[in-house]
């Protein structure tokens, strides 16, 4: 097991360093580097000086020069402007000489300055995680129980009038985007265009007090789309499990149904589920961008989204570390769980 889990890890590792070094040539092309340019300088700036105020800055160096810097693998740089201003990748510190390199990157913590929100990377991507973490946290509690439940009670009798009504359900949640029934929830519960008007339409104010009132509709909104799709795997696992040959035999020796669902089908069944709910993880840090959007709620998707809009590139590559770590984790715990949900798996 640990041989395996330390080459997953190695896996893992080299994975991050290829997407990161992907997303960094993405956001290091030149219309973005002169975007950015202009936006921090002048609108107006000639061509020479879009030139001069990258140089000024470092972003005219080759990229795995560039890359190794901003990753902390190599030492940072200092310029001379050309109005005789001095530029550096890393401050100095005490008892530092200018000869001594300085490495300031990802792995030593230091993550760069937002150039739109004027604040540390770090700082904002802690909070916004924070705030996500939040609404991930009171998703879970309804999505994942709830649609086990429906998943469960849908394949223990396949065709009868309980499983139909379930899938039934259940494709229509997975069906209708969040942007849909977002809509749909706001118009119904929170305008009083029907007569209810029980809760708010916007959850900012559940950035800093969450509660029932102001909560409920971004978090049912979330949990209605991904409960239908677990709920569909569920269901087709358990089906399977209850044809096999021993869940026939326990039928024969006399073991109740409770029983036999319990103690026989169930942990079976929910092997295929497992991958499903720790894929949500992913899709719940980025998926959830167009809720977080139109109930103003803003989380680590809505950061992703500002920083890509305002070219925001130090923001951008934080948030895309985040992402590819959290996307790796996840499946590293995936694969681990396979082999304790079900002992028969072997690894090679």
């Amino acid at each position: 097991m640990l041989k395996f889990i330390l080459r997953n890890v190695a896996g893992m590792l080299l994975t991050a360093l290829c997407l990161t070094f992907l997303v960094f040539w993405l956001t290091n092309l030149s219309p973005n580097l002169e975007k950015l340019a202009k936006t921090q300088g002048n609108a107006r700036m000639s061509d020479e000086a879009v030139a001069s105020w990258l140089a000024n800055r470092g972003y005219d160096q080759p990229l795995p020069i560039k890359y190794g810097q901003w990753l902390g693998a190599l030492p940072g740089y200092v310029i001379e402007g050309s109005d005789g201003t001095t530029r550096a990748r890393c401050a100095p510190a005490a008892g530092i000489t200018d000869d001594d390199p300085r490495f300031c990157g990802i792995l030593q913590g230091d993550w760069g300055f937002s150039t739109v929100l004027r604040e540390d990377v770090s700082s904002i991507i802690a909070t916004r995680l924070g705030l996500t973490a939040k609404l991930m946290a009171c998703v879970m509690a309804i999505m994942i129980p709830g649609a086990l439940v429906m998943g469960v009670l849908a394949g223990m009798r396949e065709g009868s009038r309980l499983d139909r009504s379930l899938s039934t359900v259940s494709i229509i949640t997975t069906a209708t985007p969040e942007y849909v029934s977002g809509v749909v929830l706001i118009a119904v519960f929170a305008t009083g265009t029907f007569g209810m008007n029980w809760f708010k339409g916007t959850a900012t104010s559940a950035m800093e007090d969450a509660n029932f009132n102001n909560f409920f509709l971004p978090v049912i909104t979330i949990a209605l789309y991904g409960m239908g799709y677990i709920a569909r795997m569920t269901r087709a696992s358990m089906t399977e499990v209850m044809t096999a040959q021993y869940i026939r035999t326990a039928r024969l020796k006399g073991v109740s149904f409770g029983n036999i669902v319990m103690k026989h089908a169930l942990r079976n069944a929910l092997i295929a589920p497992f991958t499903v709910i720790m894929l949500q993880f992913p899709w719940l840090l980025n998926g959830v961008v167009i809720v977080e959007t139109l109930f103003n709620y803003k989380g680590f998707g809505w950061t992703l989204v500002q920083a890509a809009s305002n070219n925001d590139i130090e923001l951008l590559l934080g948030v895309s570390i985040v992402s590819v770590f959290v996307v790796l984790v996840t499946q590293l715990i995936s694969d681990v769980g396979y082999v304790f949900l079900n002992p028969r798996i072997r690894l090679s």
